[in-house]
């Protein structure tokens, strides 16, 4: 969500600054609302809404609820994000399907925004939940789109409708009637038309869309904008509502690095919910819009939710239990190993499941810094492996490893660090397994965390065990005579870590001290 990165950046830290304080006064609420509406303009939000959003906030900061609360900056974080989820439209809003299949879905917008890949996204989504749709290609304007969108398809495994070659050539409101025809004789349950688009609004486009939506009678019409056009998308959005008018909004691009805030004026402007949006350029980097969750991500609280979603996606549970016995048998390989990173691949962006936790905003440079392609190298080493070495890295010596190497395109020094975290992590979640607390490299022990595994020490039996005669026989007589015997020495590890019997346990900073000189 690299779009609404700066505003992000800029509420967090205007909300960080409330922190710390036992009661907020009007000076303080009044610095906050004008830090709030400095980022809001400056991230392009429409200036009627930052106006409304900014005089609601004041209002309910000034009011009872916060000057009663035990956290008025918590409350005001609250305060902040209940209206953020309004500007971007309350609840979520779902499709509606047809009664009567075909459910028949009108994507318009701009050129350049995005609707023909989108078209391709939204079939996909629409068959991974259990539909048939069926693309149909009505933007015979823009040159090669036709092709374009049968490359989507094709990708997308969904059927395309073309009978006309595009490039200026044919009628499109035919098509798209033709369209929805051949998908009830073919027993499809959904219809995307794709239609086509300008580089501007002008009469022409909009009279084309109106004909198409005439023809067709869609049950959705999706407006699909450009999520870094600034403020003009406003302006087209209102265009598109009085020339055709629409039932939903679909964000496209946000993975952009423009401000982007003016694609959050758009529901409150037209009174239409954002009902998808665009996270990347592959078919699968798409999702329904949830405004709550989204507020959640722009004030840097997270959306766990929808992290969790796209976990249980792309991870299967049967398998995970499998992966769990075998972490516990210590029968873990690196072909699991490599399984478990091709999954994570197919949840998406590695930077984008991390920007979903809370406070992933204070990891931006680490986020920015990340080489994802990391993963695909990782991929190369073990699959350059044979299936034994993959079952048993007990076997990867220098000149294998050498081979691995040559064969991934990488160093021996690669492969080893491969390996000896591959080894680490093993032993760890081994230890996780069985109901232990794993030892992290570059950690010192866990404190009350408790050691298992060690020697239990076997308890001394009554008599002497001295090697030297007259030394065991004058201690024979000091038992028999019922005298004590002298205080024995102190046993244990170095550094008085063993103690005597009955002596306290080492302190936590003893433990501190002791890992500090041992340079861990």
């Amino acid at each position: 969500m690299a779009t609404f990165g700066s505003l992000s950046d800029r509420l967090a830290e205007t909300l960080k600054n409330l922190r710390g304080k036992g009661k907020l006064s009007p000076a303080d609420v009044d610095g906050t609302v004008r830090e709030i509406r400095r980022a809001l303009l400056d991230a392009d939000v429409a200036l009627d809404v930052v106006k409304s959003f900014t005089a609601a906030i004041r209002e309910r900061a000034l009011g009872d609820e916060v000057n009663k609360a035990l956290n008025p900056a918590q409350q005001v974080v609250q305060i902040v994000n209940e209206e953020l989820v309004g500007i971007l439209g309350g609840e979520q809003r779902r499709l509606e399907f047809s009664k009567r299949p075909p459910t028949v879905i009108m994507l318009a917008g701009l050129q350049g925004a995005g609707k023909t890949t989108l078209a391709g996204k939204l079939a996909k989504w629409l068959k991974k939940e259990g539909h048939t749709p069926l693309l149909v290609a009505s933007d015979l304007q823009r040159p090669n789109a036709v092709t374009q969108l049968q490359v989507v398809g094709e990708q997308a495994g969904v059927p395309v409708f073309a009978p006309e070659p595009g490039n200026g050539v044919g009628d499109p409101v035919k098509v798209a009637k033709n369209g929805v025809k051949f998908a009830a004789d073919k027993l499809y349950d959904t219809v995307i038309v794709d239609t086509a688009g300008r580089l501007g609004v002008d009469a022409d486009m909009m009279k084309q869309a109106a004909n198409i939506r005439k023809a067709v009678d869609p049950d959705e019409v999706l407006f699909v904008i450009d999520a870094m056009i600034g403020q003009d998308a406003v302006a087209t959005a209102k265009a598109f509502q009085e020339g055709v008018d629409f039932t939903g909004v679909v964000l496209t691009k946000l993975d952009g690095d423009a401000r982007g805030g003016a694609a959050l004026s758009v529901a409150h402007v037209t009174g239409r919910p954002i009902m998808f949006a665009s996270t990347g350029e592959g078919l699968d980097e798409f999702e329904p819009f949830h405004p709550d969750r989204m507020a959640s991500r722009i004030l840097d609280l997270g959306d766990i939710l929808t992290l969790i979603e796209q976990a249980q996606g792309a991870f299967d549970e049967a398998e995970a239990r499998e992966m769990a016995e075998k972490f516990a048998t210590d029968s873990f390989t690196l072909d699991d190993f490599l399984k478990q990173m091709q999954q994570l691949r197919n949840m998406g962006s590695i930077k984008g499941m991390l920007s979903m936790l809370p406070g992933a905003k204070g990891m931006r440079e680490q986020l920015d810094n990340f080489d994802e392609s990391e993963i695909v190298r990782t991929e190369a080493i073990i699959q350059s492996m044979t299936k034994a070495e993959r079952a048993n890295s007990k076997l990867l010596n220098g000149s294998r490893r050498l081979r691995i190497a040559k064969g991934a395109g990488s160093t021996v020094t690669e492969v080893n660090q491969l390996v000896n975290r591959f080894e680490q992590a093993a032993k760890m979640m081994k230890t996780v397994a069985k109901g232990g607390v794993p030892q992290v490299p570059g950690m010192g022990p866990i404190p009350g965390a408790g050691f298992g595994g060690g020697r239990k020490q076997v308890a001394k039996k009554k008599g002497s065990k001295a090697g030297n005669p007259a030394k065991r026989a004058a201690e024979n007589a000091r038992i028999a005579s019922g005298e004590k015997a002298a205080p024995a020495a102190p046993t244990g590890g170095g550094f008085g870590l063993g103690g005597r019997k009955g002596q306290a346990a080492p302190t936590e900073e003893e433990l501190a001290s002791l890992q500090k000189f041992l340079g861990r």
